[in-house]
């Protein structure tokens, strides 16, 4: 197949991955009238996209002042995908096979007690990886402000360096496309 037919299948290939399909792009979120900010939150998007994939299945882990928006649940819920809600880390932590962990965003709070009440209740560290399963993985979008101990960097599942160098690598890889260098 020519590399312009297989472009993303192939670079995919090169780091590890796969891709199995899309949805077009008259089905996207942009298409129903929200902005590119609104689908650009790291968590919402990833769940969006994910949903595309069969038996996945969500647990999302946060106050309830920052649950997870109507807008999400209603497009898991339409396509199938099971999920469930948790407000502690260590309840839900030994059931995960990936942890993908972001920041309290102090943005998304309406009072900044809230926010202070709440910043540090979502902190990984080494006691709480001892509850996570042997192969868990743990992904962040970094960077990280205080919400992954250092410590953690050296535990074999921290991903999150691999993955912001996988991230360059597409981005330098779908910016040569679009320039023609590819």
């Amino acid at each position: 197949m020519p590399k312009n037919d297989s472009f993303l299948s192939t670079l995919f290939d090169f780091i590890g991955g796969a891709v199995e399909g899309f949805s077009d792009a008259a089905n996207s979120s942009t298409a129903k009238g929200e902005s590119l900010s609104d689908t650009i939150r790291t968590v919402h998007s990833l769940a969006e996209a994910m949903a595309r994939y069969k038996n996945n299945r969500y647990i999302f882990i946060s106050p309830n002042e920052l649950r997870v928006p109507e807008y999400v649940t209603q497009e898991l819920d339409e396509v199938g995908i099971e999920y469930t809600t948790a407000e502690r880390l260590e309840s839900v932590i030994g059931d995960l096979d990936i942890l993908y962990m972001t920041r309290v965003q102090k943005e998304r709070f309406f009072n900044e007690q809230d926010y202070i009440r709440l910043k540090d209740s979502y902190i990984l560290d080494n006691q709480k990886m001892t509850l996570a399963r042997k192969n868990m993985i743990v992904l962040h979008p970094l960077p990280r402000v205080n919400e992954i101990a250092p410590e953690v960097d050296d535990d074999p599942r921290a991903a999150y360096f691999k993955q912001v160098k996988y991230g360059m690598y597409v981005r330098m890889a779908l910016i040569a496309k679009l320039t023609g260098v590819l």
